[in-house]
C-alpha cells in the first residue's frame, strides 16, 4: 500500500472538517424540516420530480455518526472512492436515484455559474427575477451576493395562509423547492445560505 504524504493527510483532514462533518449533515436535515410540507404544494413537487425527496426530508431520522465517520476515514478524494477492507466502492447515480427517488433521465445540468447575472432570462437583473418568483425582496441584511439567508425563507414561507390563492401556493412551492435544493442536494460548507443559482438551473 502506498504511504500517505503530508499533503494527502492535510487534504483529507480539510475534507472531513469542511464537508463531511456529521454534525453538518444533521444540521441540514433539521434546517429543511423547518419548512412544512403543505398539502397544496405537493402537486408542484411531484411535477418537479422532488416529492419523494421531500417526503424523506419531512421525517425525523437519526444519522449514525459512527458509521458516517468510518466512511469518512476511508474516503480518498483523489479517486472519489471509499477504501474498504473488501475493496473500493463509491456512490453511483443509480444509488442516488433509488434512495432519493430523483429522476436521472434527460440532459445533464452543467455550466459555469461565476457570471450568474449573464444567465438570467432576457438579461433581466437577478433580483428583478427573484421578485417576480417570490413576490418580494429579502432585506439587504439577509443578502450576500447571489445568496439569501435560510432564516429569511423560514420566517417568510413557513406558514401557508389558509386562504392562499393558487399564485401564492406556487410562490410557497418555489421557496420550498429552492430550500430543498440548497439544503439537501447541493449543501455547501457554509450551511446557512440559499443560492439562487440552483433554482435557475432547475428552471432551465
Amino acid at each position: 500500500m502506498a504511504s500517505l504524504t503530508w499533503q494527502d493527510i492535510s487534504t483529507k483532514r480539510n475534507f472531513v472538517i469542511d464537508v463531511l462533518q456529521p454534525s453538518r449533515v444533521i444540521t441540514a436535515v433539521r434546517r429543511q424540516q423547518n419548512m412544512p410540507l403543505h398539502d397544496r404544494i405537493i402537486p408542484y413537487l411531484e411535477t418537479a420530480g422532488l416529492y419523494h425527496l421531500a417526503r424523506l426530508n419531512s421525517q425525523c431520522f437519526w444519522v449514525d455518526e459512527s458509521l458516517l465517520s468510518a466512511f469518512i476515514e476511508r474516503w480518498r478524494p483523489e479517486t472519489h472512492t471509499f477504501h474498504m477492507p473488501f475493496g473500493e466502492c463509491t456512490i453511483t447515480l443509480q444509488d442516488v436515484a433509488y434512495q432519493l427517488g430523483l429522476p436521472i433521465d434527460g440532459a445533464p445540468v452543467s455550466g459555469c455559474l461565476t457570471e450568474f447575472e449573464n444567465l438570467m432570462e432576457h438579461s433581466r437583473p437577478a433580483w428583478v427575477w427573484f421578485r417576480e418568483l417570490f413576490g418580494e425582496l429579502p432585506p439587504q441584511s439577509k443578502v450576500k451576493q447571489m445568496t439569501v439567508c435560510y432564516t429569511w425563507f423560514h420566517e417568510r414561507f413557513q406558514v401557508l395562509p389558509a386562504d392562499a390563492t393558487d399564485e401564492t401556493v406556487r410562490v410557497y412551492a418555489r421557496a420550498y423547492i429552492l430550500m430543498l435544493l440548497s439544503s439537501q442536494l447541493f449543501a455547501d460548507k457554509n450551511a446557512n445560505r440559499v443560492s439562487l443559482s440552483w433554482y435557475k438551473q432547475k428552471r432551465r
